[in-house]
């Protein structure tokens, strides 16, 4: 199996800032793309960033310019560096991995347990 791992949640207040991590350990063969996903109280799961293995990313517009990924191939993480946050970005971060399991040809999707942002003053 596959497990996600998140950490660096929090409390900030508007304008601040804050680094989430994601770290990917099971029988893993490839991740592609690896990133986040969030959901706040009452509105659906939606796309932040995500970023292919060759490093290519897929952004909210919401985000861009604010929120920056990266990844660390060798250590299956990604890290989000969160800068100018506004109270619209309160919500639970969720990581999201494609996989491909050693031994299995297709790809499965994961999540985190997901991680609770909250930009207030």
């Amino acid at each position: 199996q596959v497990q996600l791992v998140e950490s660096g949640g929090g409390l900030v207040q508007p304008g601040g800032s804050l680094r989430l991590s994601c770290a990917a350990s099971g029988s893993i063969t490839s991740i592609n793309p690896m990133g986040w996903y969030r959901q706040a109280p009452g509105k659906k799961r939606e796309l932040v960033v995500t970023v292919s293995s060759s490093g290519v990313t897929n952004s909210a517009d919401s985000v861009k310019g604010r929120f920056t990924i990266s990844r660390d191939n060798a250590k299956n993480t990604v890290y989000l560096q969160m800068n100018s946050l506004k109270p619209e970005d309160t919500a639970v971060y969720y990581c999201y991995a494609r996989v491909i399991r050693i031994g299995y040809s297709y790809e499965s999707v994961y999540w985190g347990r997901g991680t609770q942002v909250t930009g207030s003053s």
